[in-house]
């Protein structure tokens, strides 16, 4: 990585764009859940699993293994040391054994899943392997992921 880049403040706009669109699904999840004509009138159009706590479930699985992907490609950018590289495995590894179903078990172990990843992620950016915006983008996006997959176990 270079040094402009690790040391940039200002989120690109590709990767701030990118990283609300991906909030959709959890938004989505978390109306659907919450408004029952929303979720009857989508139902006539979705598959189930586009509705309520299971798409949130779903798309927040693949998203801690994506961001897995995330960790692992700046390790390997930054040619981290050795750790580093396993530590960017274990949400994928933690969304795989943990979330096995559409419980509300699975819903806090996925929560749990999130804030860890916050926390490796502020571990990468303390080393410098991620670059100097990355909390400031990954911060928010936790907080509005986890608050809509909180909604089925509150609502």
């Amino acid at each position: 990585m270079s040094p402009e880049t690790v040391h940039r403040r200002t989120i690109p706009p590709a990767a701030l764009g990118l990283g609300i669109a991906g909030l959709i699904p959890f938004l989505w999840s978390a109306a659907t859940h919450l408004s029952l004509g929303l979720a009857g009138w989508a139902g006539e159009y979705l598959s189930p699993m586009f509705l309520g706590a299971y798409v949130g479930l779903t798309y927040g699985t693949l998203i801690l293994a994506f961001m897995a992907g995330a960790l692992w490609g700046l390790a390997a950018r930054a040619d981290g040391p050795a750790i580093s590289y396993g530590l960017a495995v274990i949400p994928a590894l933690w969304a795989f054994v943990m979330v096995s179903d559409a419980s509300t078990t699975s819903s806090i172990y996925l929560i749990g899943g999130f804030l860890g990843l916050l926390m490796l992620d502020a571990s990468f950016a303390a080393q410098g392997i991620a670059p100097g915006w990355w909390m400031r983008l990954r911060v928010p996006l936790t907080l509005v992921a986890t608050a809509c997959l909180a909604v089925p176990m509150l609502a």
